[in-house]
Parts: structure tokens; sequence; C-alpha cells
């Protein structure tokens, strides 16, 4: 599986997703997050959502990730979902796909004080997580 807190599916990330796939000709999921900002006072608030906006760029990302993937021989698919909890999402969706694997770009990790920075998520899915999860740093965002 290959995951985004929502920012774009870098190529060393996809190279990174190839290499774990091609011995076993695994079928590859995509998917990103659109993130939803929080509640107001306990109460959704349309405010918070992710914009018209933000939600193409999301599916405009997956949808080439998971073009790249197909271009590399792999069965694809792919997907947006908006959430607030980017970590737990994440790690719902690959037992629901099944996956044997994740694979996310990441900045380096900054240590526990940056627990509550949304860039650190990929760092909370590997703490999480049930299967291997691989990190392909990308650089400070």
């Amino acid at each position: 599986m290959v995951a985004s807190e929502g920012r774009p599916i870098a190529w060393p990330v996809l190279q990174r997703a190839f290499e774990l796939a091609r011995p076993l000709g695994a079928k590859v999921l995509v998917i990103s997050i659109a993130r939803v900002w929080g509640t107001s006072l306990g109460f959704p608030n349309p405010g918070l959502n992710p914009t018209r906006q933000e939600w193409d760029t999301q599916r405009m990302q997956v949808r080439q990730a998971r073009d790249a993937v197909e271009k590399a021989g792999f069965d694809a698919r792919g997907h947006v979902i908006g959430t607030r909890r980017a970590a737990k999402r994440i790690l719902d969706e690959s037992r629901r796909f099944g996956a044997d694997a994740i694979v996310m770009g990441a900045d380096p990790h900054r240590g526990i004080a940056s627990d509550f920075i949304w860039s650190q998520e990929p760092h909370r899915v590997a703490r999480r997580a049930r299967v291997p999860v691989y990190l392909v740093e990308l650089g400070a965002g």
C-alpha cells in the first residue's frame, strides 16, 4: 500500500513500493488523506472540511500515482479519504485491503515533541502499524 497524509506522492516512494511489490506480483492500493481541520465546539463545521480544490488536488495526486503503478505493471486502485486522524484511517485502510506493507514519504523524525505536527503522521503510522512501514525520507517540508 502506498499512502500519503496529503503530501504529493514522490517518485522515490513509488520506486520503493515497486521494489517491494515486484517479487510478489502484489496488488497496490494508493490512498491519500484530505485533511479535515477539526470540529467547532464538538459539532462538525462545514468550514473545517476540505475545500473542493483540496479534494481535487488529492484525487489528482492519487490518480497520477495509480497510473504510474499500473504503468509499472501492477494491478492498482486508489482513493482519497477525508479525516482528522490520518494515521488511524491509513491503518484501517491497510487492514481492510490486507496490505503486507505500507510505503509513505516522510519528513525526518523530529522527536517526541513533534507529536502534534501533521507532517509527522508517517511516523505515527510506523509506530502503530502491525505490518512493516517503509518511510522514504523526502527532506524537511
